[in-house]
């Protein structure tokens, strides 16, 4: 006596209609998720580079001149803590670049040893938070937490005193692209020479 399976009399008993039907069901249900996840990655792209986000910025002459608050960014594209930060700061910039202007200059451009002077950045990254006039408000020098710097973005846009106004984290060890000869005076010494207030 053979007895059947309760799946086999199931599969047995569908119409071919029935089984089709299932099938295009299946194929359509697969295409609309392929469809979703492909949207979704594109639309949800969490890896940014250092020289993306670099390219994106703000120029400090338009940051200084259109009447919002900004958060200057000092780099290095060989920074290894610049790179850690990639993430954090391409996510804070998501949320507040209609705020808030993001700028970042690189320690290796001589163009921008008047404002590494001015800032006296003697390690990287160096965050300068600006008023809307270009007033500096607060620095943090180094690796600093994602809540740290949401938490001063939130109130440079608020006009609020920013909570975390002198913090310094881990900063990568100095190694220049360009150095000027013989310039004992060259911010990007990063540390190298004690400089006295």
């Amino acid at each position: 006596m053979t007895s059947k399976s309760p799946i086999n009399s199931a599969s047995q008993s569908e119409t071919p209609s029935g089984v089709r039907v299932r099938n295009f069901l299946i194929a359509m249900v697969a295409i609309a998720l392929s469809v979703a996840l492909f949207l979704g990655l594109r639309t949800q792209r969490t890896s940014f580079s250092l020289a993306e986000l670099a390219e994106a910025s703000t120029p400090l002459e338009v940051a200084m001149s259109n009447g919002k608050p900004s958060i200057v960014e000092f780099y290095a594209n060989w920074c290894t803590v610049c790179q850690k930060m990639v993430p954090d700061i391409a996510q804070l910039k998501q949320e507040y670049s209609d705020k808030v202007n993001f700028v970042m200059l690189n320690v290796d451009n001589n163009k921008w040893l008047p404002e590494m002077l001015k800032y006296r950045v003697d390690g990287i990254p160096h965050f300068v938070f600006l008023a809307e006039d270009g007033q500096t408000l607060a620095e943090t020098i180094g690796d600093q937490p994602r809540t740290v710097m949401a938490s001063n973005l939130q109130a440079l846009v608020t006009g609020s005193s920013l909570p975390y106004a002198q913090t310094s984290g881990q900063v990568s060890p100095f190694r220049s692209e360009i150095t000027p000869a013989n310039n004992q005076d060259d911010p990007r010494s990063h540390g190298s020479q004690v400089m006295n207030d």
